[in-house]
């Protein structure tokens, strides 16, 4: 496993519709560790392959129970993830990127989403997702799209030293 380098804007990576996963070998696996190590390092809650400059439709989430700290966080990988469900309710909050460092933006999400896609052995998924992991995989997908939050939101900033913010990273 390795710490691979997160690509910032203005890296055309992270402009491009990246490409669906189709071989789940040793490369694949190899890439899944060292987005999940990456994502860890960083440290965010969700990788896209497209921030380390890899133009494939693989995702790593890891989050934990909103309501209880102390709860284990789960780790999700799921490569060609689609949502198949989202709810009509949407929530405003803000988000971060570790692909655009330094910067934050208050975006509208979906409040509950279903995704679906495959695991890391290929095994067909479903993940029902609401609150702030519903918005982790939101933002996540958005990447293999060629979509930075910024394009979402409904207004972009740079925080101040003293401005506390709670952000998805």
């Amino acid at each position: 496993m390795a710490i691979r380098e997160i690509v910032t804007l203005p890296d055309p990576v992270l402009r491009r519709k990246a490409h669906k996963v189709t071989h789940f070998d040793k490369e694949f696996s190899t890439l899944v560790n060292d987005m999940v190590e990456t994502m860890r390092a960083a440290p965010g809650v969700g990788l896209a392959a497209p921030q380390i400059g890899v133009s494939e439709r693989l995702i790593v989430v890891e989050f934990g129970d909103e309501n209880n700290e102390e709860a284990p966080k789960k780790l999700y990988v799921v490569a060609n993830p689609e949502i198949v469900e989202a709810s009509q309710e949407k929530v405003s909050a803000v988000e971060a990127c570790l692909s655009l460092p330094g910067l934050v933006g208050e975006v509208e999400r979906h409040k509950m989403i279903l995704v679906k896609g495959l695991n890391r052995a290929r095994k067909p998924l479903r993940i029902k997702a609401e609150g702030w992991l519903a918005r982790i995989f939101q933002h996540e997908i958005d990447h293999l799209e060629g979509i930075l939050y910024p394009d979402r939101a409904t207004r972009v900033w740079q925080p101040r030293e003293d401005e506390e913010v709670e952000v998805i990273e």
